[in-house]
């Protein structure tokens, strides 16, 4: 069976963080392919680049919110700018250690995001983000 999730892109600064969530994502069956960057800037200087054509497409974005430099709000903000011919393409998913309902309810009601989950990823809740959004 061909997985439905070809590229995931995580942007997270915390590097252990994302080695774990590197990892959880290439043992799920239905994603192909991961990479991650550390921050917001080199996120989106990756879609920047993925919209020229020179970089494979994300289908799906695993986000952090609180970063240093470009926190995830503001990579939010920049990643709207790329256009919605473009954006619509990728579903983007907050990574969070933050469960306050006010920062839940501002991302999704405020911002292009599909969903707000907590740290870290796990199997389980891979299947989730795949069976309700792809």
């Amino acid at each position: 069976m061909e997985s439905k999730i070809k590229f995931v892109l995580l942007i997270d600064d915390d590097k252990a963080t994302n080695f774990y969530n590197l990892m959880m994502v290439s043992r799920h069956e239905q994603f192909s392919e991961v990479s991650s960057v550390t921050n917001g800037q080199d996120g989106l200087d990756y879609l920047v680049e993925a919209k020229s054509g020179k970089f494979k497409t994300p289908d799906l974005i695993f986000l952090d919110i609180n970063m240093p430099g470009m926190n995830g709000w503001e990579f939010l903000t920049e990643f709207e700018k790329l256009g919605s011919e473009f954006t619509s393409k990728i579903k983007v998913i907050i990574l969070s250690t933050s469960s306050d309902p006010d920062e839940v309810r501002k991302t999704l009601e405020n911002y292009n995001a599909e969903d707000f989950i907590s740290k870290p990823l796990s199997l389980p809740i891979l299947n989730t983000v795949y069976e309700t959004h792809f």
